[in-house]
Parts: C-alpha cells; structure tokens; sequence
C-alpha cells in the first residue's frame, strides 16, 4: 500500500513538473509591445506607431516616447516627415503617397503589406474610421485573407479586424514600410 502511495504522489509531481516546464508558443512579443505603449497627444498617431515599431525591434525601451515629445500635437505632419529616415538603425519608407481613387493599386498595396507580414514585419498604415484618419499597426493576417490591425489612443487599443475593407471604402491609402540591417 505504501509503495503505490509513493508511485502516486510521484507520478503527480512529475506530471505537475512538466507542465510548469512547457513553454507557451501563444506569446507574442508585438501584444506586448502594443499593451505597454501609449499614445501621449491627440495627434501623435505618426510617432507613436514609429515608436512601437522601434520597440519590436528592440532598437529602443519601453520607456522610449522621444518622437512623440517631439512632435506633440502637430497637425501639419505625415509620414513624408519620417520618409528615408533612419532610427536607431531602422530606415523608414513612405509607400503609396497617391491619389486615393479607381486608380489605386489596391492589390499591390495589399500584396506589398503580405509580403512584409511574411517577413516578421508590421506595416505603419493610415485608415480612414468615423473620427477622420486614424494610424494603424497592420500586425497580421487572418485565415480568411482580412488583415488586423492596432492603433493606440492614451493606452487604449484599438482592433480593427476589416483593414482591407476600410481601405477599399477610401480608395487606396499610404503606408510605411522599414528596413532593419542584418546585424540587427
């Protein structure tokens, strides 16, 4: 009776070892970034979006909120202000500065943000929502082919789950793209 006690009690510790010791394959560092990054003014969606990306790529700390001081409420601003920059030895592109209408290049644009999605990367996006234009971090694609995308408001997250809907509704819209050297 005693010996299957013991082989009880250590089977369940055992068991109870190897659970503590799997790892979680459902983390995901960008959630992390987005859930420890605020939007600091009404209308830094520019810098704030620069700097999540900044911070995924580890190229800064959380802490980093420099481009947003910076810029502060600037309205006049765009992503031409960040077009061939480079940060903390990331580079910065302005992709799709054109006019939004039946002429868009709607599945370039969508197979451009793939094709970085593929990469490891986020996409810096402008989408038109109800309270004018919004900046987006276009973080994945879904089975169904739709993309996701946050966007930071104080420390509130926004998810929009239709970003190709959106826009196609607006004709086209600009994105910003980024390179990170190999030694990074």
């Amino acid at each position: 009776m005693l010996f299957i006690l013991v082989l009880l009690i250590t089977t369940s510790v055992i068991f109870h070892a190897n659970a503590q010791t799997k790892n979680n394959n459902d983390y995901d560092f960008f959630d992390t970034v987005v859930n420890n990054h605020n939007q600091i003014f009404p209308v830094s969606g520019i810098p704030s979006a620069i700097e999540m990306v900044l911070k995924y790529c580890k190229a800064v700390d959380f802490n980093f909120y420099d481009l947003q001081l910076k810029w502060q409420n600037k309205t006049d601003g765009s992503f031409r202000d960040f077009d061939k920059k480079k940060l903390y030895g990331i580079t910065f592109s302005q992709e799709f500065n054109l006019p939004r209408d039946e002429s868009f290049p709607m599945d370039s644009l969508f197979q451009t943000i793939e094709n970085e999605l593929k990469s490891g990367k986020k996409v810096i996006i402008a989408l038109q929502v109800e309270t004018g234009w919004s900046i987006f971090l276009v973080y994945k694609k879904t089975p169904d082919g739709e993309f996701v995308s946050y966007s930071k408001q104080g420390s509130h997250t926004t998810i929009l789950r239709n970003t190709k809907e959106i826009v196609k509704k607006s004709n086209g819209t600009e994105i910003m793209t980024y390179s990170i050297p190999p030694d990074m």
